[in-house]
Order: C-alpha cells, then sequence, then structure tokens
C-alpha cells in the first residue's frame, strides 16, 4: 500500500469526540476502487472519503465515500 496522507476527523457535532469519526484520504488519485475498499476496511471507522481531482473545470475536488463492512 503506498504511504497515504490521511486525517481521522469527528463530523456531525462541534463537540470533539462526540461526532461520528471518518476518515479523510488526501490525494487518492492513485487508488484502485480495491485499494479504497482495503483502506476503508483498516480504518475500521462507519465510512472513510477519498479526495480527488475534480473532473469537470466547476469543481474543486472529487470526493468517493467508501464503508468498512
Amino acid at each position: 500500500m503506498p504511504d497515504l496522507k490521511f486525517q481521522q476527523v469527528d463530523v456531525f457535532s462541534s463537540e470533539p469526540f462526540k461526532g461520528n469519526p471518518v476518515a479523510v484520504v488526501i490525494g487518492a488519485d492513485d487508488l484502485s476502487d480495491r485499494k479504497m475498499a482495503d483502506f476503508a476496511k483498516w480504518t475500521n471507522l462507519s465510512e472513510t472519503t477519498f479526495l480527488l481531482k475534480p473532473t469537470t473545470p466547476e469543481a474543486d475536488y472529487r470526493v468517493r465515500i467508501f464503508t468498512g463492512g
């Protein structure tokens, strides 16, 4: 598995440790669907998001979301 930059963040709450933990993988453009699924399973979180380069000029980024199961 390549070195990946990722952060675990709390979403759906303004209070630390009260939200839903989600992994955010930065620069995931070189990952296959299989690698994204494997990484999502590895994080053992309800969701793992992958930030990708946009495919249209109007967008700032693209995101894919995988569950660990």
